[in-house]
């Protein structure tokens, strides 16, 4: 067998093994993908109420498949054959059986740490919900009422573990009161898109909660302390990785930095970017638009028209482009306000309206878009005048070769979206 052969079998068996994990992990996709931690201070140690979806307690718990296909069922799961996948349920007669056993798998995974030692927990109570008709949990009370409440999961029908969240309270005794600790998660379950995983700390220690925000599975300890500049400081470095990592928001801003013509003319094109943003970051956070299905690709598809507006509007000729810097920017006020309500998608998912210091951490989030804005332009600025140096050729051959690329990605997504959108009405 020649080389070249085996290197084309290694990768058709490569990819084979990368589908069937996928197609295996399929019936663990999650509807939800958030964490909420409250942690109440006692006068001996710290407690804490979790809300975590079960895929993360039991995703990586499947054995090898039997004779019948099926993986050996993970713990408070059966497994079942659906079209071809294998998928799995809740078991809610093994979690009547060991009521507290998600529980105890949620603090063999949560490390807990004060003054550089760990501290093992006490599982106190757990119960199971159906996600969408899960009690509240945006507030310590609503914590503490929703555990009261106890399970409201029903044995019939059949419930997907992608569909359960699970509410767990675990005391840690340290002998004392702490000012400071770390939370880690050992949990790594394998779900799709685990590193997007929204993490919300709220510390309930002297004074009003302060809240912390972190991304992914937790690995490294997040620090928590009754520092309110460290609680805000993690919004606004959400808001700085959502608009970095939002390659739309940076094709968009990009377009804009790339029409402009001037300090001057840029000050009116991001000014108005963020007068426009900020104000539908707001209102699309308290939920004052419209909430059908439709909303979402709508707004989508008009972020993606918004960046080939923009594209074209970089390549204008001066005269035309620069009439009136009023103009300018009124347009990208009105297209910073589909931006903001982009904003305001991704902030639901990791705030709640009831949550405390609800103005304190919007603000915040919002101060990181700013920051994230700005970072894109003093990149392509600097860029930008490099070549203007070396000519109104070069210039104009950078800023039409950018916005031709911008343009056509966006066209792409413009036809998605729009096409998803259409699908919705």
């Amino acid at each position: 067998m020649s080389d070249r052969m085996r290197k084309i079998l290694l990768v058709c068996a490569t990819a084979f093994l990368v589908v069937s994990a996928v197609a295996g992990q399929a019936h663990f996709l999650l509807n939800l993908n958030v964490r909420v931690f409250h942690i109440e201070h006692t006068s001996d140690g710290l407690r804490i109420f979790l809300r975590v979806p079960m895929p993360y307690l039991v995703a990586d718990k499947t054995g090898a498949p039997g004779e019948d296909g099926l993986p050996s069922a993970a713990p408070f799961t059966t497994n079942a054959i659906e079209d071809g996948q294998v998928v799995h349920f809740i078991d809610l007669s093994e979690f009547v059986t060991d009521p507290l056993g998600l529980g105890q798998i949620v603090e063999t995974g949560t490390v807990l740490t004060a003054q550089d030692t760990r501290f093992p927990g006490v599982v106190e109570s757990v119960s199971v919900h159906r996600v969408g008709e899960e009690p509240g949990f945006a507030t310590l009370k609503e914590a503490q009422q929703s555990i009261a409440q106890g399970s409201t999961l029903q044995v019939s029908p059949p419930t997907y573990v992608g569909d359960v969240v699970v509410d767990v309270v675990v005391y840690y005794p340290l002998g004392y009161a702490p000012s400071a600790y770390t939370l880690a998660s050992l949990l790594d379950p394998g779900l799709p898109d685990q590193e997007m995983t929204a993490n919300l700390i709220l510390d309930y220690g002297s004074g009003d909660p302060l809240v912390f925000r972190t991304r992914g599975l937790m690995k490294e300890p997040v620090a928590v302390s009754r520092s309110r500049l460290a609680g805000i400081t993690t919004f606004v470095w959400e808001g700085v990785r959502h608009i970095l990592e939002g390659i739309d928001h940076v094709l968009f801003v990009i377009c804009l930095v790339i029409g402009a013509r001037g300090l001057h003319s840029l000050l009116w094109r991001v000014t108005g970017f963020t007068v426009g943003h900020s104000v539908t970051l707001s209102l699309g956070f308290f939920g004052y638009v419209p909430s059908g299905a439709w909303f979402v690709p709508f707004v989508e598809t008009g972020i993606a028209l918004s960046i080939i507006y923009a594209a074209f509007l970089a390549v204008l000729a001066d005269s035309a482009e620069a009439s009136s810097g009023k103009k300018v920017f009124v347009i990208t006020v009105l297209m910073g306000l589909l931006h903001g309500l982009g904003f305001s998608f991704v902030l639901h998912e990791i705030l709640q309206v009831t949550s405390p210091n609800i103005w304190q951490s919007l603000l915040a989030f919002n101060v990181g878009v700013e920051v994230g804005q700005l970072a894109i332009v003093l990149v392509t600025w600097p860029l930008l005048s490099l070549f203007a140096r070396l000519g109104p050729t070069p210039e104009m051959s950078l800023r039409v070769s950018v916005a031709i690329g911008c343009g056509a990605v966006a066209s792409w997504w413009a036809f998605e979206r729009g096409k998803s959108f259409l699908e919705l009405l």
